[in-house]
């Protein structure tokens, strides 16, 4: 079996999928900024070069 063959019916229950739910943006946004944050206190607070 092809890859192309395998993947029209991955593909297709994917798009009729309606049980599906999104991430909410703005709560990702918000882990992502805060994950960012945290990273920058942490290079920032460990920086040993002054």
């Amino acid at each position: 079996m092809s890859l192309h063959a395998a993947a029209v019916p991955a593909l297709s229950v994917l798009a009729d999928g309606s049980d599906h739910h999104s991430l909410n943006p703005i709560v990702t946004g918000g882990g992502a900024l805060l994950l960012l944050l945290i990273l920058l206190f942490l290079t920032t607070r460990f920086n040993k070069d002054r």
